[in-house]
């Protein structure tokens, strides 16, 4: 299994990092069919091959996810989709 592990600072409160994982959850669950649920300030989620964490503390997010063997030889284009993402939203 391929790992995925990236923090990016957010610059701003936990609950409008929240809303801003809040958002991008929602397109995640449009787009790839994902369930996430809330526990605490980390959102979890999972979906055929896939499964993860987003966690928001005061200073960054973090992203953590586990690649199944079909998606594991995509991770440098799911990494690079992921910092594209945080970039948009916490610059």
């Amino acid at each position: 299994m391929a790992k995925i592990d990236i923090r990016r600072p957010h610059g701003t409160t936990v609950e409008n990092a929240r809303a801003v994982v809040d958002k991008v959850a929602a397109r995640m669950r449009e787009k790839f069919g994902t369930e996430g649920t809330w526990q605490g300030d980390t959102l979890t989620f999972a979906r055929s091959g896939v499964k993860g964490a987003i966690a928001v503390s005061a200073s960054d997010v973090h992203v953590t996810a586990e690649l199944g063997m079909l998606l594991s030889p995509l991770r440098g284009a799911i990494e690079d989709e992921i910092r594209k993402k945080l970039d948009e939203q916490f610059s």
